[in-house]
C-alpha cells in the first residue's frame, strides 16, 4: 500500500482471520493501527487444539488418526471443509499440522481416513527418533499398546578384549544386549550408511558415532566381519597389536582391555631405546646413537616375530646395522641368513661384512652356474657352524630358486628392496618363496610411485598383513587415491608405521656438512632451439592424431617416447642427428663448470640417465686431457668396486656414472660435487645418486647442481616437481609426482 497515494483494501469477512494473525496482529504491535467501529477481537482465531492418535495394527505398519478442534467442534484435517463458517480458524496453525503430518506419512485412505506407514522401516525410524516430539509439541498424543513396543535403543555399551598368546591375539567384542550374529549385520549397516538398525525384537537401534562404529571400522579394517557372527574368539597374527592399540585407545567410547603380554609387545615396540637388547661389543663404539636405535627396533621386530622395513635415507648405514644384528644371532647360536640385493652390491655386502664382523662367515653365490653348484653342495652339507651368511642377486635367485626353497634361514634380507614393488615380477616372487623365520626389507624409497608398490614389500615381509591386492586396492588404494579419503589414508598410515623405520640426515646427523642445492639454466644455441620448437610442433600434431585413433590411455608409451626424444634434445642434438656438426650448449657449460671445479681441486661425480650422453662427455673428456672413470650398466660388477675404491684414493677429477648403474651401493665421499646433467621425475632416484657423495664419512659441504635447458621442457619438470607431491609424502616422505598420473591436459601443457 504504497506512499504516494490513497489506498482501499477490501477483506472478505472470511479471509479476517487469517489476515488479522498475518498482518493487523504486526502492524499493532508497532502501533500503525487505527481502529473505528470494529471489534477486532471478534476475529481473533478459536484456540485449535489438535489430538494424535497412535497405532500399530501389524509389525510393519504404523497409523496415525489426527483430531482437530473448535470448541465443541472437531474435526479430520482431510475434512475441513465442513467447518461451519461462523468459527474464526486459526488457518497458521492448522497449516503448522499439516506440514508435520505430511513431513511423516503418507496420506492413504484404508477406509478408516488414518494415515499409514507401511512396510519402511526408515520412516517408522524417523517417526519415532524425531516426529513424536514435533506432535507433542502441536497437541496430545495417544499412544496404543502396539505402538509403545516400538523403542529406539540408545547406542550399546562396547567393551573390546585381547589377549595375546604364542605369537597370536585372541580379540572378543562385547556389545550390551546384542547377540554376535546380530553384531555381524548390525555392522553391515555401519557400512552401507544407514542412520538406524531395525532389530530382530523390532526394536530400533540409532547408528551414530559410537562405539559400535569403532567396532565397525575395526573389523573393517581386519576383514573379520564375518568372525564377529561366531561364538569363539577371533584369532589375529600378533603383528596386528600395534594397530589394535593405536584404534582403541583413540576411541574411548569402547573400553579396551588388554592382558600383560599384550601390553609388554606394545611397549616393547614404542619404546625400542630403553629396550634390553645389549649392542653386539665390536659395534658398541662403531654404531651411532640413532643406528643402536635402529638395531634395537630390528631386534624387537624379530622378537615378537615381526618383519619391518629399515628405510632410512642412503647414506646412514642401513647396511651396517644389519650386520650387527646378524653377528649377535652369530653369537646367539642362530642359523644362516639369505642375502639378496642387486647384482651390483653382491661383492659390497661381502666387503663390508669382512670389514664390520669378520667373525661372520659369507659366502658370495655369484659367478658362473658350476661356481655357484659346487657353493650350494658345500653349503647343504654344512652343519651347524658353517657358512653364516649367503648373499646372492635378485637376478641369480630366480635362476637357483630351487636350491634355496630347499632351506630354511633365520633371516632373510632384501637390499633396495624397490626391485620387488611389482609383485608380478619373477624377483618378486622368488624372494617371496624362500622360507626364513624372520625377513627385512632395506630401500630408502619403499614407495616411489603408488601404494601397490608398498603392498607387495610388506606381501613379502608379513604375507597377508595388507591382506590381499584386490582387497587392498579396492580398501585402500582406490579411495586414498581416486577420492582423497584422509579417514582411509590415517588408518593405512596407522598400520604400516611400526613396521617402517625412516630417518634423515638432518634430523639425526647434526655433525654432517651442509649440502648445497643449485639449478643452473643453460640457453639453447640457436640452432637447437630451431631443432627444439621444431620437434615440438610435429610431437604434437602426431599425439593429437594417436589421442585421436588411440585414445588418451593407449597413447601413454607413444607420449614417454616423445618425451624422452625432447630431453635428449635438450642434452646436446647429437643424441638424435647423427650428421649434427657442433656441441650441445649443455655440454659446453658443464664441460666449463667441470674444469672450474678442477681448478679449485673439488672432485666431480656427473649422473645422466643416458648413456649415449656420458659418451659425448668422454670425448670432451679426452679432447681436453682431463682424467675421469667411467662407470655404466655394462660394467662388471667387481671392476666397479675398483673403480670406486681409485676414485676415492687417487686425484681423478671427476666420474660418470649412469644413474641407473650407479643410484645405489657406492660409497664416494671423495666428491664435493655432484652434477644431475638430465633430471627427471624421480627425484628420489636423484636423491639416491646424490647419497652416493651426501653421506656418513663426508667432510665437506656437498654441492648438487642440476643443469636445466631453459625455456624447455626440462623446466617444466623442475616447475611440476615441487607442485606435485606424491603419495608417500603422508605414509612416509617425500617423493616426486609422476607421470602416469597426469592428466591429458597436464601432459600436453609440457609439450
Amino acid at each position: 500500500m504504497g506512499q504516494d497515494a490513497e489506498r482501499e483494501i477490501f477483506i472478505n469477512d472470511r479471509d479476517m482471520p487469517l489476515f488479522y494473525e498475518r498482518v493487523l496482529k504486526k502492524l499493532d504491535m508497532l502501533k500503525l493501527l487505527e481502529v473505528r467501529d470494529l471489534d477486532l477481537e471478534s476475529f481473533r482465531p478459536k484456540e485449535l487444539k489438535c489430538s494424535f492418535y497412535f497405532d500399530s495394527p501389524g509389525p510393519r505398519e504404523v497409523t496415525l488418526r489426527p483430531e482437530l478442534s473448535y470448541g465443541d467442534f472437531s474435526f479430520h484435517p482431510l475434512e475441513d471443509e465442513n467447518v461451519p463458517r461462523e468459527i474464526c480458524r486459526d488457518v497458521p496453525g492448522e497449516f503448522r499440522v499439516s506440514q508435520v503430518i505430511t513431513r511423516y506419512f503418507k496420506y492413504t485412505e484404508d477406509g478408516t481416513r488414518n494415515l499409514v506407514i507401511r512396510n519402511d522401516d526408515e520412516a517408522v525410524y524417523r517417526l519415532i527418533s524425531g516426529g513424536m516430539g514435533q506432535f507433542m509439541e502441536l497437541g496430545e498424543i495417544f499412544l496404543s499398546e502396539s505402538f509403545k513396543k516400538f523403542r529406539v535403543l540408545p547406542p550399546a555399551d562396547v567393551s573390546v578384549r585381547v589377549k595375546a598368546e604364542d605369537r597370536w591375539l585372541d580379540l572378543e567384542v562385547e556389545t550390551d544386549g546384542i547377540s554376535r550374529e546380530e553384531l555381524s549385520a548390525i555392522l553391515a549397516e555401519y557400512d552401507a550408511g544407514k542412520k538406524f538398525y531395525r532389530m530382530k525384537n523390532g526394536d530400533f537401534l540409532a547408528l551414530g558415532d559410537d562405539g559400535l562404529l569403532t567396532v565397525s571400522r575395526l573389523a573393517r579394517s581386519l576383514g573379520v566381519e564375518k568372525e564377529l557372527a561366531g561364538p569363539a574368539p577371533i584369532r589375529l597374527p600378533m603383528y596386528r597389536a600395534m594397530f589394535l592399540d593405536g584404534m582403541l585407545k583413540e576411541d574411548r567410547s569402547v573400553s579396551f582391555y588388554r592382558d600383560q603380554l599384550f601390553k609388554a609387545v606394545v611397549r616393547g615396540m614404542k619404546d625400542v631405546e630403553d629396550s634390553e637388547f645389549e649392542i653386539p661389543e665390536p659395534f658398541a663404539a662403531v654404531l651411532r646413537g640413532y643406528q643402536k636405535t635402529g638395531y634395537r627396533w630390528l631386534k624387537s621386530l624379530d622378537a615378537y616375530g615381526f618383519g619391518g622395513i629399515l628405510a632410512d635415507e642412503m647414506g646412514l648405514g642401513k647396511t651396517i646395522q644389519i650386520i650387527a644384528l646378524l653377528l649377535d644371532e652369530k653369537r646367539q647360536g642362530g642359523g644362516r641368513t639369505l642375502i639378496v640385493c642387486p647384482a651390483s652390491l653382491v661383492y659390497n655386502w661381502e666387503n663390508e661384512i669382512a670389514r664390520f664382523a669378520p667373525e661372520l662367515s659369507v659366502a658370495a653365490a655369484a659367478g658362473s652356474q658350476g661356481e655357484r653348484e659346487q657353493l650350494f653342495e658345500r653349503l647343504s652339507a654344512e652343519k651347524d657352524g658353517g657358512t653364516d651368511v649367503v648373499i646372492t642377486s635378485y637376478d641369480l635367485l630366480k635362476r637357483d630358486l630351487a636350491f634355496y626353497r630347499s632351506m630354511d634361514f633365520r633371516y632373510q634380507i632384501i637390499d633396495e628392496a624397490q626391485y620387488i614393488k611389482n609383485a608380478a615380477t619373477q624377483a618378486s616372487r622368488a624372494v617371496k618363496s624362500v622360507s626364513a623365520r624372520t625377513r627385512f626389507a632395506l630401500t630408502g624409497t619403499p614407495m616411489e610411485n603408488h601404494l601397490g608398490e608398498l603392498w607387495s614389500i610388506f606381501d613379502f615381509l608379513m604375507p597377508g598383513y595388507l591382506y590381499t591386492y584386490s582387497y587392498f586396492k579396492k580398501q585402500y588404494e582406490q579411495p586414498i587415491v581416486k577420492e582423497n579419503d584422509m579417514g582411509m589414508l590415517k588408518e593405512l598410515k596407522r598400520m604400516v608405521e611400526p613396521f617402517i623405520l625412516w630417518r634423515v640426515k638432518k634430523d639425526v646427523l647434526k655433525e654432517l656438512p651442509e649440502k648445497v642445492e643449485n639449478t643452473m639454466l643453460i640457453e639453447l644455441d640457436e640452432e637447437t632451439r630451431k631443432l627444439y620448437m621444431a620437434n615440438v610442433s610435429l610431437i604434437r600434431d602426431d599425439l593429437n592424431k594417436s589421442f585421436k585413433e588411440k585414445g588418451f590411455a593407449n597413447s601413454k608409451i607413444m607420449i614417454l617416447s616423445m618425451l624422452t626424444r625432447l630431453r635428449q634434445l635438450c642434452c646436446d642434438p647429437r643424441l638424435l642427428y647423427e650428421n649434427y656438426n657442433g656441441i650441445g650448449a649443455k655440454i659446453s657449460a658443464c664441460m666449463e663448470f667441470i674444469e672450474s671445479c678442477r681448478e679449485s681441486g673439488k672432485k666431480v661425480l656427473l649422473f645422466s640417465q643416458f648413456t649415449s650422453l656420458l659418451s659425448l662427455l668422454e670425448k670432451e673428456l679426452i679432447r681436453q686431457d682431463i682424467p675421469y672413470y667411467l662407470l655404466k650398466g655394462s660394467t662388471p660388477k667387481l671392476q666397479r668396486q675398483q673403480l670406486v675404491n681409485s676414485f676415492n684414493s687417487d686425484d681423478t677429477p671427476i666420474f660418470l656414472i649412469s644413474l641407473k648403474a650407479g643410484g645405489t651401493g657406492l660409497n664416494l665421499t671423495s666428491a664435493e660435487v655432484v652434477i644431475h646433467f638430465d633430471p627427471w621425475w624421480n627425484v628420489s632416484a636423484q636423491n639416491q645418486a646424490t647419497d652416493r657423495a651426501y653421506r656418513i664419512g663426508q667432510h665437506n659441504n656437498v654441492q648438487v647442481v642440476k643443469l636445466i635447458a631453459k625455456d624447455t621442457i626440462e623446466e617444466k619438470i623442475m616447475q611440476l616437481q615441487s607442485l606435485k607431491q606424491d603419495l608417500s609424502d603422508s605414509i612416509i616422505h617425500n617423493n616426486e609426482g609422476i607421470i602416469t598420473s597426469m592428466s591429458k591436459e597436464e601432459l600436453m601443457n609440457l609439450f
